[in-house]
């Protein structure tokens, strides 16, 4: 059965891959992205709609899909403030996941972070949390979160901090161990293989997906 994709956050780094997966599936007819500007990207079943975030919740002329994907995701640093990184990683998201509703979808995939928690004292797992327990209220058929850790990838833009961080990660992901394995850093490839698995095999309810499960996914 053909199926339809709505992708937020292609122009990311777990996005650019899924954009890629999804065309490339040929499960998938239609792919819709929603984004504020062009994608470089052109495929025949690849539909572009610019789109502002800030009102997407009012968005009423989506086309009838399946599955919605959301990969948008910002920092505060890059966002300027708390209050804007909450627009971006909560307001958008929520407003998203409404939109996805009203376009028929019965499957919400978003790309949370690891130790996302409502009770957190960290503002930017706080807001992860909050966002996750509002997208688990909505009444999706199946509703998959997805809490990578470190990021592992070929960013646009990396920046000093990444630089040194990545060959760190590396060094120490075989350390960490039991437990611990949830914070192995993980490949923005792997995450986005593991969405269009698990997209395609739709458990029901809420479920959340750690290291272990986004590998397990990802290689099945």
């Amino acid at each position: 059965m053909s199926r339809t994709a709505l992708v937020a956050g292609a122009s990311g780094l777990v996005g650019g891959h899924l954009l890629q997966l999804l065309l490339a599936d040929a499960g998938y007819t239609r792919v819709v992205t929603l984004a504020r500007r062009q994608l470089a990207a052109r495929h025949p079943k690849l539909e572009q709609r610019i789109v502002d975030f800030g009102s997407i919740d009012a968005l009423s002329n989506l086309p009838n899909a399946d599955d919605v994907f959301c990969c948008l995701g910002t920092t505060i640093k890059t966002a300027g403030s708390q209050e804007a990184f909450r627009k971006v990683d909560y307001d958008y998201v929520l407003g998203l996941a409404r939109a996805g509703q009203r376009a028929g979808a019965a499957q919400f995939l978003l790309v949370s972070a690891l130790g996302a928690d409502p009770a957190s004292r960290i503002f930017y797992s706080r807001v992860k949390g909050e966002i996750e327990a509002a997208v688990r209220r909505l009444p999706y058929q199946g509703i998959q979160i997805f809490r990578p850790s470190f990021l592992m990838g070929d960013r646009a833009q990396l920046r000093l901090a990444e630089r040194l961080a990545v060959p760190l990660a590396r060094a120490v992901a075989p350390l960490l161990v039991g437990p611990l394995r949830r914070y192995r850093p993980i490949q923005a490839a792997d995450v986005a293989r593991a969405m269009v698995q698990i997209a395609k095999e739709a458990p029901r309810g809420p479920n959340v997906f750690e290291y272990d499960g986004i590998i397990a996914a990802a290689r099945s």
